[in-house]
This record gives C-alpha cells, structure tokens and sequence, in this order.
C-alpha cells in the first residue's frame, strides 16, 4: 500500500528512527491493515481512515491479543497505528477523533530489584580487592558504598567535585530538575570517600571531579556498568545487580529497618511519595518470602 511506504519513510528520513524500529511500525501496520480488509469488507483505501471509529481498532487489538500477544506489545502496536494517525491528520489533512478515544493495556509496575544486604557488602569488598591498581580498587569501592550508603543515583555520585573532601557528615546532592537535597553520610561512606581521596593522584578540588577516570577526565557511568559487570560474573549474582540496585537497596533495607517512607523520599530525593511507595511493595515481597519459608505450612 503506498500510504504505508509513505509513512515508513516519513519515519526512516524525517524522524530518523532506527531500522529495526521502523520494521516493527511496517510489521504492526501490515497486519492492522489486513486486518481492516477483512473488517470493512474490502480493500482499505485512504479516505476509509478518517471513518474509522475507536471499536473498529479495539476488535483489531482484542484479535492481536487473542493470538497471545502480550500487554506490552499490544501497547507497542497501538503505539504504531496512533503515529500512523498522527501523520496522516498532518501530512494529509485526514484527521479522526475517534484515535483521542484509545488507551492501550494498562502496564503493571515492576518492582524495583535491590540487590541483598551480603550482596551489596559482597560487591563492595570484592571491587577493592579485585582492581589491580590501588587508587582505582579505592575509588570502585567508594562509589558503590556512596550508592548503596546514600542512595545516590549514578549520576548525582560522578557528578560530584573534588571539595567535598574531606567528606561532611551531609552532603549537598541536585538531582532531577535540580532538586537540592541534603543527604547524612554514614561513617562507612565517609572513610570510604577519604580512603579514595588519600590514594587518588589527581588534585581534587571544586574545578575537578570527585571521581577519576584512569585517564584523568571524569569517571564516566558506563565504567561503573563494565566493573559491576565483572562482579555480577565473580559473585554469581542475577543480571538484575546493577549500580542503580545499590540505590534500590538502600531504599528497601531501611524500610525493613522501619525507616519513615517521607524520610525515604526525602533522601532519595523523589518529588512524589508515589515513587517511593514502590519500596512498599518489595519490602511486602520479602516478607511473603520469610513467612512461607518459615512457617510450617509455607
């Protein structure tokens, strides 16, 4: 049909998507297109798009579901026809309200995946003792206690400069939108950060980075990503034990402390209790764990 090669090279030349993304859009739209074929009872022809009503699409995505399609890509091909839409209302002046009707499948929320109290103090350990140079086995050690003591995203903790040394009891971190917190550093954090500090051959000051990458520019997050890699492999640990999981875990293990949630948002740094409850959900999952596996009918 040309209005769909048209439409797969708006999105290949204009809107510059990857192949493999404009290949799934042609898959999707094929498959709605024959679909319309055999709904309208004949070939679908352009002027039939403006008619089209919000249950002619549904009765396509309760077909894709049916066929074992999952929530995910029924969104993703719902995704695909409104972009079709889109276009058409503003490449051809083809415009259907009914399309401002259609909402795909509601998503579940994942749990976010902290990695265990002897994971975390696992990880940390086994990068000091691994790195072969020891400023460097320093440093991997004071950004993974830095994530897993604070809570610090990645990011908010290679973004720090070199005068937080030496390390007060509260650190000043601007987050998402340049939200300033103040967040407590534990002792284990603070030596941690000194140890690093003593051994690092760079000068650390407020014109440098906090954290050195060997070549001496700022420490960059995918080299984080590679050593904890590395780990996962030494430690035997899931794919799920990242960086971004310390943080995770040190949301959960003060909540199962009985930590305050407004407390943890707080040092999280997250704009709306909602996204902190999440850990609510996790510590409740641990708890069905415990119970089934300590009570005699678990």
């Amino acid at each position: 049909m040309e209005i769909l090669s048209a439409f797969l090279d708006h999105l290949s030349r204009e809107r510059r998507l990857a192949d493999n993304t404009v290949e799934a859009y042609g898959h999707d739209l094929r498959s709605f297109f024959g679909f319309l074929d055999d709904h309208l009872g004949e070939p679908v022809a352009i002027k039939a798009f403006r008619h089209l009503h919000a249950s002619d699409i549904r009765a396509f995505l309760a077909k894709r579901r049916r066929e074992g399609l999952s929530d995910t890509s029924v969104a993703r091909v719902l995704s695909a026809i409104k972009t079709f839409f889109h276009w058409l209302d503003d490449d051809h002046g083809i415009e259907n309200p009914e399309i401002a009707f259609l909402k795909g499948p509601k998503r579940q929320s994942r749990l976010p995946r902290p990695v265990s109290v002897a994971a975390a103090r696992d990880m940390i350990e086994t990068v000091e003792a691994t790195a072969e140079v020891p400023w460097v086995a320093a440093r991997d050690a004071a950004v993974l206690t830095l994530l897993y003591g604070a809570g610090l995203r990645i990011s908010e903790a290679l973004g720090l400069n070199g005068d937080i040394v030496p390390v007060p009891e509260r650190l000043r971190i601007v987050g998402k939108g340049g939200k300033i917190r103040l967040v407590p550093l534990i002792p284990a954090v603070r030596r941690a950060i000194d140890e690093y500090a003593r051994l690092c051959p760079y000068r650390l000051t407020s014109d440098t980075p906090l954290f050195y990458g060997v070549r001496g520019k700022r420490l960059q997050p995918a080299i984080v990503q590679r050593g904890v890699q590395v780990l996962r492999g030494a430690l035997g640990l899931p794919e799920t034990a990242t960086p971004h999981a310390l943080r995770h875990a040190f949301a959960t293990h003060l909540l199962s402390a009985g930590a305050d949630l407004r407390a943890i948002q707080t040092l999280l740094g997250h704009s709306s209790l909602s996204t902190t409850q999440v850990y609510t959900g996790v510590d409740s999952e641990r708890l069905r764990a415990v119970h089934a596996g300590a009570h005699p009918r678990g």
